[in-house]
């Protein structure tokens, strides 16, 4: 149970609880049951592996979205609790409970579904119009109230009679401590809800720990033993990230403070004034300032709280003293230093110098007794030394000298988004590749990159692309090692690949000790081989602030847990709901109170009709079957669920001919005759050119979930898909999609020893003159066993396979296909420009199996 608290630009956001509620010690804790699904078996039709469901399905091939939520199950865990917390005080009773004495005048759930579409789709006028009618949406119960406070500044400019100028600014806020009873008392998160930490192992014997949500990992641990005994710790995870709030005018801004995802509360606008009553060099200064004072006044609530702890209902209608404590706070770096107190050429988690951030070094980290002791000396006019040293701004008040249990310089988490995926690789390694290989190359090489199920094509390159994402940046580190292979000399291909694999062991959301020595290890190949960069004149040193940063992940991951819990992603998504679409809802005058209060209805209507889904839940009395799942029963031994279900194929009766053309299946014939001698030797009738096949379009193969990377069952498609000339009129053709996968006949592999790649052209059945076999079948072109990785790029390298100068090719079961699989061709330091995304998978000879195609091949080829 950890709670973001965001801030837009002031937005505070709670990452609700996390975890299982287990029982805390040593107890066992199973983690979610893999289910796989087989077709039928017989004597001659053996069960397929059950360890993950494939099936043929006749689906077109739309728009392809990368769905990175794949959730792999198994084993099981163990915990020993860290010390006693989380103790019940007594039973209460939680705001659902209490709702049901609320009269609202909406008995019909028809007339209430209206009501919540027209406040969530109306903008403010009409919203106030529509609220005059019947149906009271403001007097529906809400979150926190919302409050204003208005600050006047003195600048330090004067007016023409020489007073000094003043401009007022109002703080948007509400209580934190209201939020956190909100979110912890809400019955929706009563499955999610961890009161007490522990260590999690993979081991009885406590030999192999595992960290994923804060819980599981130090800092709260660490914290329990300072706060009394059977005390329960609220971890408050603080954002903020000034927005823009109109597209085309650049002096419409909000600052929000947000608290976590329906989990995600939104606390406070900061004020984001011109201060136009201040010179320009002291415009900056008197930014920080106003920043630290207006989040003093915010979080207030937190230092009684945090000192004394509150008694709260939880979700599970237990009432706990609870202590709200800051643990993390999310931001990018130059918000990181201004809540730091700091300038931008320094670190604001350690003291490192100015000129030294490009070094692996181990710098003391910055101690906030510390840094508020120098900040007291120089306000009474002393000049310590450290304050030049450690590249302090004189803000003599921050927020966060009185939070109790509170280290603000620990509490800044790792920022995938901003550090990793825009900042070191797109800004840096994106940039220091282009320049030795030049823009034309790099885009050819993006261009001749093979297609794949999810992977976005950048058809024109990557130097015509204007406006970069996080989404351009991750599609383009899938790819980004192979195809700098032969580009770039070799210690530049180390020095990426050692920044990539960082990235990724970075994304894991279970991390061990394998992963995190990764990281170690990824940085440090980094450093030894940077220095390669400056011969050729791509950089002159390393003082990077966002390359530093990395050297602290490890310390957080410890501390806090995985990184997704605290990515920057967030809050940034979170603008949506809590600035721009509150803006826009507004009349542009006056916005920070239409806001408010557009977000107070948005809130009143969100409680309003979860209340209605949770007494609909408690009205049933009947137990339901329920899985967390989401559907994946590993009891189920048969996608086929009745004789009804068989998918109808996209290419009934194909004849051979047609797949030696359209497919290029050249050598099918002999590779289904060997099938059939192997698995039916008493078939009488031999196949021939007169049989017919019906033809699928893919193999959809469900497994179940890597903890590594997601909860979620995890799915992918292998297609086989001839070419599809253009129509008459506008109707475009399609380039035919005849997939590389991996193989196995054991269960779903969780390392790459003994996998086979093959490339995959028809995916059919056999008729029935062969008798009843109701596998489904591929037919597969080999490529040769993986060779040892290369020693620049880590890639294994792989070519065709061929036997009597044809392609050696197969039929196997489909459900020998383990999962789809990427290869990127040998360009050498010049790429064929005859090679296109269509036709480089025959043109090109040799081949990279690319790792850095998704995090579960990752994982697969680096992770034991």
């Amino acid at each position: 149970m950890a709670w973001e608290l965001t801030i837009e630009e002031k937005d505070l956001e709670d990452n609700a609880p996390s975890m299982e509620n287990d029982d805390a010690g040593n107890s066992f804790s199973p983690l979610r049951h893999s289910r796989s699904n087989s077709f039928e078996a017989d004597e001659l039709n053996p069960p397929a592996p059950k360890s993950r469901r494939v099936t043929v399905e006749d689906v077109a091939d739309e728009g392809e979205v990368v769905d990175d939520g794949e959730v792999v199950g198994g084993g099981g865990r163990y915990f020993k609790q860290c010390s006693d917390g989380g103790w019940a005080l007594r039973e209460g009773k939680t705001e659902f409970e209490r709702y049901r004495k609320y009269k609202e005048g909406m008995a019909a759930r028809e007339e209430w579904g209206l009501a919540e579409w027209l406040v969530k789709s109306l903008g403010q006028t009409r919203t106030d119009e529509f609220l005059k009618l019947p149906i009271k949406v403001d007097e529906l119960p809400h979150g926190a109230t919302w409050s204003c406070k208005k600050i006047s500044i003195q600048g330090n400019k004067t007016d023409e009679k020489g007073e000094p100028l003043h401009e007022d600014v109002e703080l948007w806020m509400r209580n934190p401590v209201e939020c956190i009873k909100d979110l912890i008392g809400n019955p929706l998160f009563k499955d999610q809800m961890v009161y007490t930490p522990a260590r999690a192992y993979t081991d009885s014997a406590g030999l192999h720990r595992v960290i994923d949500d804060m819980w599981t990992a130090d800092w709260w641990c660490d914290m329990q033993k300072k706060v009394p005994e059977g005390a329960t710790i609220a971890p408050i995870i603080l954002a903020t990230d000034k927005t823009s709030l109109s597209q085309f005018r650049g002096d419409k801004t909000a600052y929000p403070v947000q608290t976590s995802a329906r989990a995600t509360v939104l606390i406070g606008y900061l004020p984001s004034g011109k201060l136009d009553c201040f010179t320009p060099d002291e415009r900056s200064l008197a930014n920080y300032r106003l920043f630290h004072h207006c989040m003093s006044l915010l979080l207030q609530p937190l230092v009684a709280a945090g000192e004394d702890g509150v008694e709260m209902v939880c979700a599970d209608a237990l009432i706990r003293r609870v202590y709200p404590i800051l643990a993390a706070y999310v931001a990018d770096f130059p918000e990181q230093c201004l809540v730091a107190c700091c300038k931008e050429n320094r670190c604001p988690k350690c003291v490192v110098a100015a000129d030294e951030r490009g070094d692996p070094l181990d710098s003391p980290m910055r101690d906030p007794a510390v840094i508020k002791g120098i900040l007291e000396k120089r306000k009474t006019g002393h000049h310590p030394a450290e304050f030049e040293e450690f590249g302090l701004r004189t803000v003599y008040a921050p927020f966060w000298a009185n939070l109790p249990h509170s280290n603000i310089f620990l509490a800044f988490t790792p920022d995938l988004l901003h550090q990793l995926h825009k900042g070191i690789f797109k800004d840096h390694l994106v940039k220091w590749c282009l320049d030795i290989v030049g823009e034309e190359e790099m885009d050819a090489r993006f261009k001749a990159m093979p297609d794949y199920p999810s992977l976005r094509h950048f058809k024109k390159g990557i130097s015509m692309v204007k406006q970069w994402t996080g989404t351009e940046h991750k599609e383009m580190q899938r790819v980004f090692v192979g195809l700098l292979a032969g580009a770039v000399p070799s210690q530049v291909l180390v020095v990426a690949r050692a920044l990539l694999d960082f990235s990724y062991y970075a994304q894991l959301r279970v991390h061990s000790t394998e992963s995190l020595n990764g990281l170690e290890s990824a940085l440090a190949i980094f450093h030894a081989n940077k220095d390669v960069l400056q011969q050729l004149d791509i950089r002159d040193h390393f003082n990077i602030p966002k390359l530093h940063q990395l050297s602290h992940y490890v310390q957080s991951i410890l501390l806090f847990g995985a990184t997704d819990g605290f990515n920057s992603e967030l809050p940034e998504c979170l603008h949506i709901d809590f600035a721009k679409e509150a803006y826009r809802a507004s009349n542009k005058r006056d916005y920070e109170e239409q806001m408010a209060l557009w977000l107070q209805r948005q809130e009143a209507v969100f409680l309003r009709g979860s209340y209605l889904n949770w007494l609909l839940e408690q009205s049933q009395s009947a137990p339901t079957n329920f899985t967390r799942d989401r559907g994946y029963d590993s009891d189920s031994d048969s996608e086929m669920e009745g004789p009804d279900t068989v998918p109808t194929p996209a290419y009934p009766q194909r004849s051979v001919q047609h797949l030696v053309t359209a497919h290029g299946a050249s050598m099918f014939l002999p590779a289904l005759k060997l099938f059939l001698r192997n698995h039916i030797p008493h078939a009488i009738i031999t196949p021939g050119l007169q049989d017919r096949f019906d033809v699928f379009r893919q193999v959809v193969i469900t497994a179940p979930p890597n903890p590594l990377i997601s909860e979620s069952p995890r799915q992918w498609r292998v297609r086989a898909t001839p070419e599809v000339l253009p129509g008459r009129g506008r109707k475009p053709g399609s380039p035919a999609k005849f997939d590389m996968a991996l193989t196995s006949n054991g269960i779903q592999p969780r390392t790459l020893e003994g996998m086979r790649v093959g490339q995959v052209r028809v995916i059919f059945t056999l008729p029935r003159q062969f008798g009843t076999y109701s596998r489904a079948l591929a037919y597969i072109e080999w490529f040769t066993p993986l060779r040892e990785p290369d020693r620049s790029s880590g890639l294994h390298q792989l070519s065709r396979s061929t036997r009597r100068l044809h392609r050696n090719a197969a039929v196997i079961h489909v459900d020998e296909i383990a999962r789809p699989c990427h290869l990127i061709p040998r360009m050498g330091q010049a790429v064929d420009r005859g090679w296109t995304s269509a036709n480089v998978y025959e043109s090109a000879s040799d081949f990279y199996l690319n790792s850095f195609i998704d995090l579960d091949t990752f994982c697969m080829s680096a992770i034991d």
